[in-house]
């Protein structure tokens, strides 16, 4: 699937683009879709897009038998990547990437939106110990103010990780800025760079709020 980084200040930001994807996505915008119906849209779109953002997953050659000999073939390095959802909403995306990587473990990042500072603060943090050198992918519908997902970077760069990826469904100009500024070395993969921000803090055209639509809550 070819990738575009469509804001040249922010090499590492891609969109991936492919047709399945532009059409899942666009059942996925439609607000008749059934929260049934929009999760597996949400675990398809995620499993299209974890191809792409694993693609840099490190291998090294090993010896294998086949039924007709022995040979050096190319295996994955890190074998147990670490998925991290930001819950709730990034639950959605967990089992498209254990289904292309069963072996890796999960994590957990729960944060919300401080009413008063209005910055993101931490309720809930669980990563697997001595996996300071796996590859981590950082999984939200969502790259919309982009507060909430720096954040969460900072609290895993805190705890001395460095391979770390973004992957989201949709996401605002002003959410991409905030992130890639903050971690310029932490690459960012989407379907769809969206217009712009409300004065809610809502994506326009996104999705609506994909926690609600992915649990039959709203």
């Amino acid at each position: 699937m070819p990738l575009v980084a469509p804001l040249a200040q922010f090499p590492l930001f891609y969109c991936v683009k492919h047709p399945l994807i532009a059409h899942k996505l666009s059942l996925l915008r439609d607000k008749k879709t059934p929260a049934k119906i929009f999760r597996e849209l949400v675990a398809e779109i995620t499993l299209l897009i974890a191809y792409e953002a694993t693609q840099d997953l490190s291998l090294s050659e090993v010896s294998v038998t086949t039924p007709l000999e022995n040979m050096l073939t190319p295996m994955l390095t890190d074998r147990y990547p670490v998925i991290v959802p930001i819950l709730r909403a990034g639950l959605g995306m967990t089992e498209s990437f254990l289904q292309l990587i069963p072996e890796a473990r999960v994590g957990h990042i729960g944060l919300y939106r401080d009413e008063e500072s209005l910055q993101p603060k931490q309720y809930y943090f669980k990563i697997p110990q001595k996996s300071e050198n796996s590859a981590y992918f950082i999984c939200d519908p969502m790259l919309a103010t982009g507060g909430s997902i720096a954040k969460a970077i900072s609290l895993l760069k805190e705890r001395g990780i460095q391979h770390i990826t973004f992957v989201c469904l949709v996401a605002a100009p002003e959410g991409v800025e905030v992130v890639a500024s903050a971690h310029p070395d932490v690459k960012i993969y989407t379907a769809s760079l969206d217009r712009r921000l409300n004065e809610q803090g809502y994506i326009l055209p996104g999705l609506g709020d994909a926690g609600d639509r992915l649990f039959g809550t709203k």
